[in-house]
């Protein structure tokens, strides 16, 4: 008899029975599938019922009035001798809402005159003015005091010193769905304060020798109290030298800011702000919330 050992016998008992680490791994994959699923119902479910929760709920149509409504109250708490202009609507498309969707982020500025050394008083002023619900307040930041708050529908308020004796004010979305898109509120062209916006930018642009009726834009922004903050700008290319000195009898006791190359000052309820370089000359025309 050989005493070698047999290899390659099969097994009378057939195919062996599923380990405990088979079957655990088949339960774990069937209760991640039930989950997704259940999951996926319940974030149906809230989406069609439930209030939003975060900013990617919240499509751009949806937020432009709350920016809006934010400039406004900027443009109170700034008061009418410390608002400089109310900026443009800015859209930036482009982001990113999820790794699956596009979307865009809006931006509107307000300028604010404040004097260099008073920066941080200006914007505690403005804090302090503002709805307890933002609940601003000012802080140090990386160039300077800073003013952060929360306007609600998670819209973001930030202000910061420009160093040429103004500070900005930003009203920020974040990126969101696009939606239908940000329609900024308009006004009528004939009413008393777009009229009184377009003779001070009119007289401005004259006194610097250029085009009296260069093409403007005009942008608004609700009052709290009702009404509308506006800002009449316009941009102008190179063209005949031009000095802030040539604005100063329309300055009337005089300028509010003459930090070149900026110059503003004030005719009646109106403020100019006058941007001047060899390259452009940009002028802005504002009126804003009594109260």
């Amino acid at each position: 008899m050989s005493g070698a050992v047999q290899t390659g016998w099969a097994s009378s008992a057939g195919p062996a029975a599923p380990t405990p680490a088979g079957s655990r791994r088949r339960w774990l994959l069937a209760v991640t599938v039930a989950w997704a699923v259940l999951l996926a119902g319940l974030t149906w479910i809230s989406v069609r019922n439930d209030p939003p929760t975060v900013r990617e709920q919240r499509s751009l149509d949806q937020a432009g009035p709350v920016v809006d409504r934010a400039v406004g109250e900027l443009a109170r708490a700034a008061g009418a001798a410390g608002l400089l202009e109310l900026g443009p609507a800015r859209v930036a498309s482009g982001c990113r809402v999820t790794p699956f969707a596009d979307g865009a982020r809006l931006r509107r500025e307000v300028g604010v005159l404040a004097a260099t050394g008073d920066e941080r008083a200006v914007l505690a002023g403005i804090a302090e003015r503002l709805p307890a619900s933002w609940r601003a307040g000012v802080g140090p930041g990386v160039d300077g005091p800073e003013l952060r708050a929360d306007a609600g529908e998670f819209v973001a308020v930030e202000g910061r010193p420009t160093v040429d004796g103004r500070v900005r004010l930003v009203v920020d979305t974040g990126c969101r769905p696009v939606g239908t898109g940000y329609t900024p509120a308009l006004a009528t062209a004939g009413d008393p304060e777009t009229a009184a916006l377009t003779a001070a930018l009119t007289a401005a642009l004259r006194a610097l020798d250029r085009p009296g009726d260069a093409a403007s834009e005009l942008v608004t922004a609700p009052c709290p109290g009702g009404g509308l903050a506006r800002t009449a700008w316009s941009a102008n290319g190179p063209g005949p030298a031009a000095s802030a000195a040539a604005l100063a009898p329309l300055a009337g006791n005089g300028p509010l800011l003459d930090q070149p190359p900026v110059y503003a000052y004030r005719s009646g309820v109106v403020t100019v702000l006058a941007e001047i370089s060899p390259d452009a000359t940009r002028l802005a025309a504002t009126v804003g919330c009594s109260g």
